[in-house]
């Protein structure tokens, strides 16, 4: 048998597993063990999902069966949300200074800063995704008091805003969402996220 994990092999011996089942069940309580989650599950080169899961339980380990795993840990996400809790720091910052870029003349300048800021959601977004694998840090993680799913029920619709007023180019509008509807809530999020590992 072998057994890769995010693209390393891995030194495995059998204890006793007859089946892939019995390489799932213990991978996966290693995995409990150890504060980390199977993302993605590949067999013989197929990739196996919900569908397919089943049917491979039953099926009798080989020699040459070779398994692998696509892992994250609970602390790669801390690391990730402790990343951007400092992107989200500098984004607040920047976000005041959106309002005075666009009466000045410096549209770019604000321009790479919303752009930034549209990237940095979309990677918190993939990152919260992933730390709901970890249920007890995840719900214990507050911004502004809320949970994760209520921040973003919040904040969807100040970014749809954002978006229809860059598309009309309604500058003062941009400035105002940016100063003060963006930059508390970013202020929010990079506190909140410090301390995902400590949990």
């Amino acid at each position: 048998m072998n057994l890769f994990i995010n693209g390393t092999k891995a030194d495995t011996t059998l204890e006793g597993e007859k089946t892939m089942g019995d390489v799932l069940r213990s991978f996966e309580l290693t995995c409990e063990s150890s504060a980390a989650a199977v993302v993605g599950i590949t067999i013989n080169g197929q990739k196996v999902d919900a569908e397919s899961f089943d049917s491979y339980t039953e099926k009798p380990l080989s020699e040459n069966t070779k398994f692998e795993f696509e892992v994250v840990t609970k602390q790669a996400v801390g690391d990730s949300f402790k990343k951007l809790s400092s992107v989200f720091s500098t984004l607040s910052e920047r976000m005041e200074q959106v309002p005075v870029d666009l009466q000045s003349g410096r549209g770019k300048a604000a321009g790479e800063t919303l752009t930034l800021l549209a990237d940095s959601v979309q990677q918190f977004c993939r990152t919260a995704a992933l730390s709901s694998l970890f249920p007890d840090a995840y719900t214990a993680v507050r911004i502004e008091d809320k949970p994760f799913a209520d921040f973003f029920a919040e904040l969807t619709p100040v970014l749809a805003q954002l978006e229809q007023a860059l598309e009309s180019n309604d500058t003062i509008l941009v400035g105002d969402l940016a100063e003060y509807e963006l930059c508390p809530r970013l202020k929010a999020v990079s506190k909140a996220l410090e301390g995902f590992n400590d949990i």
